[in-house]
Formats: structure tokens, sequence, C-alpha cells
């Protein structure tokens, strides 16, 4: 049977397609939403007979209604980091950069590369994803409105208006810490995972939330150093020869939700945790920049994330299990 490769380049209002495998690959250009869904199905039963694999880079929240009716339509999805199939369109040299050619592209991939299918988290881990990202949001509101606060505003009246907008988000980010508190709860798994992520010194009750809304399964990663790569906490520094030496950064590409809620505990943690302490002052001493500390401390983090849920024991820092291959 001949095997469709179906590549999707996805954006907020649209998505363009593109169908290889057949006699002659075809392309086409949908809405993003249940119309543009259904008009996608009805276009590729008619070429594919019901059987495809379909490819899409995960860019923000775009694709994540189309990824869940095409795996409920029965067809394989995959979803990808948007850097792999840059690199692939390197690779291949593209030269052009429209929709329609970034959908080829992505077929192409699909075809080459075979990626690894994507597997739907169940509705619970997916309103605990919608609460957990709604409430960074609500953190972003807040620290911007603070931000006005100090940047020497001196109308009453305006301050007045702010200082009630952070009380309003502020109150709002009470209740919705309360509702993801309460939703974990009522979930048993979701309840022990919660359990065993706070037994991480340096792990809280946000931390643990945003870590099982980003990654409700574990298994899916073999090690715990693809978890660092899907989160982009991958080592960042720069030399060569002897002349140059460019301090570590915090990469852009990966979880962005992932890495952020790790910065401040990354900070602190040591004061706390043993097993970072271990390595924040093992990089210090060897010179290590304070961007390229906090990273590893990050990516540590994560790893004990990882190795606690694989494990399923909590962390105990006398016999720290081996997050690398557990």
């Amino acid at each position: 049977m001949t095997r469709f490769y179906l590549g999707i380049d996805i954006s907020k209002a649209t998505f363009d397609a593109w169908l290889i495998g057949g006699q002659e690959p075809q392309g086409g250009k949908f809405s993003n939403d249940a119309k543009g869904f259904g008009k996608l199905g009805r276009w590729l039963k008619k070429r594919t007979a019901g059987e495809a694999h379909a490819c899409m880079e995960a860019t923000g929240r775009y694709w994540e209604e189309l990824a869940l009716f095409l795996t409920d339509e029965g067809y394989a999805v995959s979803v990808v980091n948007p850097k792999l199939i840059k690199r692939h369109a390197e690779a291949v040299m593209q030269r052009n950069k429209t929709d329609k050619q970034d959908a080829r592209t992505i077929a192409d991939y699909c075809l080459k590369q075979q990626p690894d299918l994507w597997e739907p988290p169940s509705p619970a881990y997916r309103q605990l994803k919608e609460m957990a990202r709604h409430l960074k949001a609500l953190k972003d509101d807040r620290q911007r409105e603070r931000n006005r606060l100090k940047s020497g505003l001196t109308v009453p009246d305006v301050r007045a208006a702010i200082e009630k907008h952070i009380a309003f988000l502020e109150e709002q980010i009470d209740d919705l810490e309360q509702q993801i508190a309460d939703h974990i709860d009522q979930h048993p798994q979701l309840k022990a995972d919660k359990a065993l992520l706070e037994s991480i010194p340096g792990v809280g009750a946000v931390v643990a939330a945003t870590f099982l809304a980003e990654i409700p399964d574990v298994s899916l990663f073999a090690q715990a150093d693809q978890v660092a790569a899907f989160a982009g906490l991958t080592p960042s520094e720069h030399h060569s020869g002897s002349s140059i030496h460019k301090p570590g950064k915090l990469l852009k590409w990966g979880n962005r939700h992932l890495r952020a809620v790790l910065y401040m505990p990354a900070l602190t943690a040591h004061l706390w945790n043993p097993i970072i302490a271990n390595l924040k002052q093992r990089l210090e001493e060897r010179g290590k920049s304070k961007m390229t500390v906090i990273v590893a401390c990050m990516r540590k983090l994560l790893h004990l994330c990882y190795g606690v849920l694989k494990t399923r024991k909590p962390f105990d820092p006398n016999h720290v299990f081996n997050v690398q291959s557990a």
C-alpha cells in the first residue's frame, strides 16, 4: 500500500498542506478552524483512502486542535521542533520561504526522517495545561503592571488604575492557583505525580503543575537528556581557539513554558537542594559564566523531575537515581 506523507505549515488563521506519496504531489490551503479541518479531512480521504502520516511544527498552540482532529480521524501525526525543520530545509538547500514551500519541506522531512508519533494527552492533562499556561499569562501581566509603577509615573489617577488592575490580577491568580490544586487533587495520577515532584527541594506547586502540563507522560522520553532537549535546556557556550570565548546564554527554542518556570527556582534551589548546591559550586570553581550555571541548574532540576516520575520514587539526596538512563 502506498504510504502518503502530509506536511502542514500552520499559522493562527490558516494552514498550508502538501501531500506526497501518490502519483503527483498535491497541495491546498485551509482555514485553521473546524470548517477548515473538515475540508482537509474530505480532501485527504479522496487522495489517500484515509491512510497518511501527517507532520507539523510545534508552533505556539496553533497546531494542537488540528493534531487532535487528525488523530481522531485515524491518521498518524507527528509534531516536531521547528528547529529540526529549519535544519532539514538547510540540508536540502531550500531557497524559497513561503507557506507552501514550508509545507513541502515538512512533508519531505516526514518521509525521510519518519519522526516519532504524537500521543494526545488525556482531557485531564489538557485542562491542566490550559490552566497552567493561563496562570503564567496572568503573572506576566501582573509583572508588566508592576514595572509600570516603577517607571516614574506621577499622575495619581494612572497609578491608582494600575494598582487596581494589579489587585484584580492577584485575585485571579489566587483563584486559578486554587483551581489548579483542586484539579490535581481530583485526579489520582496527577496527585501522585505532583507529590513525587514536590519531594525535590526547590520544586513547588507551580513548577510541578507546569511540568505535568507540558510533559504529561515521561515514558515518551528514553532518557533525561531528551527532556532537556525538549525544553531547550542544552549547553550553550561558544569557544573557538584562544580568542573567542562567548558566555553561555539561555536558548530561545524548545518549550519556553518549562524554561520560564524553572528559571527562578534555579536561582535559589542551591539553598535547599544539595545536588544543585554541589553542581553550582563545581561550575563556579571552573569559572563558568553566571548564565551557564543557571542553565545547568535548570537542567539538573528538570533531570530530577524526570527521574522521580520515571522511577516512581521520591527524591533522596543519599540515593540519587541515574536520570541519564532511567
